[in-house]
This record gives structure tokens, C-alpha cells and sequence, in this order.
């Protein structure tokens, strides 16, 4: 099973709660900042769609996708 996800990047305040949730560990912290000064993940592959990011995230900054392979 592999996962996809949408990262609202304006809504993120920074927190960093989804990298240390992230089993897997394909999330990282940007070194841009979006329109408010805040710092926000960015997915590399291998997202499982396990939605522990959007479990933890206060702010509902990911949309997960869990996808088939066949």
C-alpha cells in the first residue's frame, strides 16, 4: 500500500508534530517559509498513507490518499 498526500502550506504554523509522527519518515521541514513566516513539511517518496500526519497535525494541513497497486 502506498499513500499520497496534499500539504496545505499556508495553514501550517511550523509545529514539525507530523515529522516526528511520520513512521515511515518521508517528511522533512522546508527551509522556505510560506506567507506567514512559518517553516512546513514537504514529502519525499514513500508515504505509506498511513494518516498519522493528519492525526496530529492541530491545524488539518494534510489531505491523505491511500493507494491501491493494482
Amino acid at each position: 500500500m502506498s499513500g499520497a498526500l496534499v500539504i496545505e502550506v499556508e495553514r501550517c504554523k511550523g509545529c514539525e508534530l507530523c515529522i516526528a509522527a511520520c513512521p515511515p519518515r518521508v517528511l522533512e521541514m522546508s527551509r522556505e517559509v510560506n506567507a506567514t513566516g512559518y517553516r512546513y513539511p514537504i514529502l519525499h517518496p514513500g508515504c505509506t498513507g498511513c494518516t498519522a500526519c493528519q492525526l496530529v497535525c492541530p491545524d488539518a494541513v494534510f489531505e491523505v490518499y491511500r493507494l491501491s497497486s493494482g
